[in-house]
């Protein structure tokens, strides 16, 4: 058994469960993006359950992280980029409200893996990208429970992760991953048939592939549910984001690929389903808003009341739920592949997927390469040598492979433009 799974002190636990009595502590990583802005509100909200003691982020944003940090009266802020370091204190010093202390700042490109080890109660990584994995290893070798929204670090180093991990420490954020671990308490993991990961579908659901040539990053980036920054809107338009939830499933509930499914549900109300073996589905259901299974994550396993709104039962509602065109949408069968070869597969799709996204939105490939050359890289790397490597000794055998994996794409770019 998985690390995760049934270790979330909820999953397959049926009795009570009562109210912390203490406030929760929390560091907040990728505070600026939308998940981290999210966090902060339900804070906010709920600022008898909880309280932010330190904030990182890029260092691009810095009115709203010292407006964060002011807030919140954080005792620590982290900034990835040193050359915010200076203007960063400036503005802090000027703002500070007089007599409080002021908070400590780190900065540089380890600035977040540090603010990550600090004492708290939960670390919400809210990162973008593969750049969240040491984060994520960090706070879990401090002993901290790790809220995870950064799907990617998991899939990245889904090995070093778990082994790394301790029972209780790792809990999910994605609506999805929430999804199934409320669902989950409704039995025992003998009794799971199938876990069911639900999709919107993005903006082109519905699009056959040819429809899909000329798509601009403007179209990309028209979600019709979510409002979410733009590698992940563009993963959902893929979806690619739907493959990396799959191998995040995987991971976190200690299940074989062939027993989880991917459906289409365009109305984005019900998260994600089990199916158990005596032919019983339990579905989360809820409208789709992100501070639900934050707060869950942040208080877990206690719900925190008024988290968001609740669905209208008594307004007149449809439902649908449909097979992914896979023809058209190819990512999550590509997805499948990379998680069933283990090892860096997994990681190796996602970084070349994430060069694609980029090269996307700068012009320089087509919507329908993102995936296409992704899964030319994929299977490249289990061609040749790499692909009997095995589970990656540490960081540095990942990010070799994510190195690798951006230095193909690139190259087939470029033979592109060249042709």
């Amino acid at each position: 058994m998985a690390a995760t799974y049934g270790a979330h002190s909820g999953i397959g636990h049926n009795g009570p469960v009562t109210r912390p009595a203490e406030t929760r502590s929390v560091i907040v990583l990728g505070s600026t993006g939308s998940i981290g802005t999210q966090t902060l509100d339900v804070v906010r909200r709920a600022s008898d359950r909880f309280r932010v003691v330190g904030i990182a982020a890029g260092g691009h944003q810095l009115d709203l992280i010292v407006q964060q940090a002011i807030e919140h009266s954080v005792s620590h802020v982290a900034v990835s980029d040193p050359g915010a370091e200076a203007e960063l204190r400036d503005r802090l010093a000027a703002r500070w409200p007089g007599g409080d202390a002021l908070p400590s700042v780190l900065a540089g490109r380890t600035a977040t893996e540090e603010l990550a080890t600090l004492e708290c109660d939960v670390v919400l990584n809210g990162v973008a990208g593969a750049q969240g994995l040491r984060a994520t290893l960090a706070a879990l070798g401090a002993g901290r429970t790790v809220a995870l929204a950064n799907k990617e670090s998991l899939v990245a180093g889904g090995p070093l992760v778990l082994d790394a991990a301790r029972p209780g420490q790792l809990v999910p954020v994605d609506s999805e991953h929430s999804a199934l671990a409320q669902a989950l308490r409704g039995g025992t993991k003998d009794e799971v048939r199938r876990l069911v990961l639900t999709a919107s579908g993005g903006p082109f659901r519905g699009r056959s592939r040819s429809e899909l040539e000329h798509v601009s990053p403007h179209d990309a980036l028209a979600h019709p549910t979510w409002q979410m920054g733009k590698l992940i809107t563009t993963n959902s338009a893929t979806l690619v984001n739907k493959g990396l939830e799959l191998i995040e499933a995987a991971l976190l509930f200690d299940v074989a690929y062939p027993a989880i499914d991917v459906v289409v549900h365009p109305q984005s109300r019900v998260h994600s389903m089990v199916e158990f073996h005596d032919g019983s589905t339990l579905a989360q259901a809820s409208p789709p808003d992100m501070r639900l299974p934050i707060a869950l994550a942040l208080g877990w396993p206690h719900r925190v009341p008024g988290a968001a709104p609740g669905l209208d039962w008594s307004a007149a509602q449809n439902w649908s739920f449909e097979p992914v065109d896979e023809a058209a949408f190819p990512a999550i069968g590509v997805a499948r592949t990379a998680g069933v070869a283990g090892g860096c597969a997994p990681a190796v799709f996602n970084a070349a997927n994430e060069e694609l996204v980029a090269a996307f939105h700068q012009g320089r490939s087509s919507f329908l390469d993102i995936v296409d050359i992704t899964e030319r890289v994929l299977q490249l790397w289990l061609s040749s040598e790499h692909g009997a490597a095995g589970n990656p000794r540490d960081v540095a055998d990942v990010e070799q492979a994510e190195q690798w994996a951006r230095a193909q794409v690139r190259r087939a770019l470029a033979g592109f433009a060249g042709s």
